[in-house]
């Protein structure tokens, strides 16, 4: 009964617009209170237990070096370069829209951030070349979500504090995948837009685009930063976030000199409140947690789910593929993981499933929920940056959710894809 409650409250405050993370504290608390054991003085104690570690001090750190990037001149810089080399060629926006958003993803692990930067400027850039508006607001929808599973990704940090695996793995595991996924959205963009007879933007010289990869070659340096000081064991990913803010910080300030006061004022803000929304939902949904362990409802689902005579690891991820796609239309996807992954740990350890390759599913899932009505996160962004409905979004989104669907289904069925190069670099675990 008072599972319901809890659920029931829940859904009543989201659908009220109650922010995520006031309406899992609010419905935790009284569904609490109800049962008669519970103490209020526990919940700071709670949820401040609950952000006491230092791998999260990566998503600041991420969300800062992303934010820099889009307000100092590194996105305008590299997209520039992208547009010189491969924007001549029919299709070529499309494919320097998905590579932008594959690189910006590669920095800020934001899935909206990645949209909104991108949106604002590929968008009016592909329409005045002739691109259908649909079109090309669908492709940034789609391509935005890559922003959730390339490396550094703020939702597999969430994933691996909550599961207690290892960052650096989470992170190997979503490169080959998050890679595939964008060259498969690069070759469908390309096929369509050469179909529908889309735009292409004049020739560029070789002396120009020479110069707009000198300019470019600074921000480029920043995923390779990155990356490779997780991958080569010199920093851990926290450390690697702090290192990638510091560049950023000096590229926008000595190189580009783009910035000013205002500027930084700006940039400071939107850091604060990205990362203040995270926190807050990682502890609301520790006080979640807390009571979900106390009434025993993992172990109870985990009893009964295995208890089907026809489950086994397939429908397990079908089922779970369901349950992701419903949730990611109404909820942001580190809620999901603080709010699933203890329900489906243990489940997901009697039927031997990697929870490695079971993450990276996972986020696959969300990205897809991420530009699924109602409540597309992506969706909403483009659609504000645009003035455009959401059906209008919508649509021209699908034919890529579809792609990315399928290249889901791929990676569901073919775990190597996640796991070779965590399983190469650490070892198999």
């Amino acid at each position: 009964m008072y599972m319901t409650i809890l659920f029931g409250l829940f859904l009543l405050l989201i659908i009220l617009r109650v922010p995520i993370a006031v309406a899992l504290a609010i419905s935790t608390i009284i569904v609490f209170l109800l049962t008669g054991d519970f103490d209020l003085s526990t919940v700071p104690q709670t949820m401040f237990t609950a952000l006491d570690s230092t791998t999260l001090i990566a998503i600041p750190g991420f969300v800062f070096a992303g934010t820099i990037m889009a307000r100092g001149g590194i996105a305008k810089y590299l997209i520039s370069a992208m547009k010189a080399w491969v924007g001549h060629v029919s299709g070529g926006l499309s494919v320097v829209t998905v590579l932008a958003c594959a690189f910006f993803a590669a920095i800020s692990g934001s899935s909206p951030a990645t949209a909104a930067a991108i949106g604002s400027i590929m968008i009016p850039s592909m329409v005045e070349a002739g691109y259908n508006k649909r079109y090309a607001m669908g492709l940034v929808a789609a391509s935005g979500s890559l922003g959730i599973l390339i490396p550094p990704s703020i939702p597999l940090i969430v994933y691996g504090v909550v599961s207690s695996q290892s960052i650096g793995r989470l992170f190997m595991a979503g490169l080959i995948p998050g890679i595939f996924l964008t060259a498969i959205l690069i070759f469908y963009a390309i096929i369509y837009a050469r179909v529908k007879g889309y735009g292409r933007l004049e020739k560029a010289s070789w002396k120009h685009r020479w110069m707009t990869l000198r300019k470019a070659v600074w921000g480029g340096i920043l995923p390779i930063l990155i990356l490779g000081s997780i991958y080569s064991g010199a920093a851990t990913p926290t450390e690697s976030s702090i290192i990638a803010s510091a560049y950023a910080i000096v590229v926008s300030l000595f190189v580009y000199k783009e910035t000013s006061l205002k500027l930084w004022h700006k940039i400071f803000r939107e850091t604060i409140g990205v990362t203040a929304m995270i926190m807050l939902i990682i502890a609301s949904a520790m006080l979640f947690s807390l009571y979900l362990t106390q009434e025993q409802i993992p172990q109870q689902l985990a009893t009964a789910m295995l208890s089907m005579p026809s489950l086994n690891v397939v429908l397990f991820f079908v089922l779970t593929a369901v349950l992701f796609l419903v949730l990611g239309t109404f909820l942001e996807s580190s809620s999901i993981i603080l709010i699933t992954l203890p329900l489906l740990m243990p489940i997901m350890l009697s039927l031997d499933v990697n929870p490695i390759h079971f993450a990276v599913v996972m986020i696959v899932n969300m990205e897809i929920a991420q530009v699924t009505p109602p409540v597309g996160l992506n969706l909403f962004v483009i659609s504000g940056i645009t003035k455009e409905k959401l059906g209008t979004v919508f649509y021209g989104a699908v034919p890529f959710t579809i792609v990315m669907a399928l290249c889901m289904i791929i990676i569901m069925i073919w775990p190597g894809l996640a796991l070779w190069l965590p399983d190469t670099l650490f070892g198999k675990s």
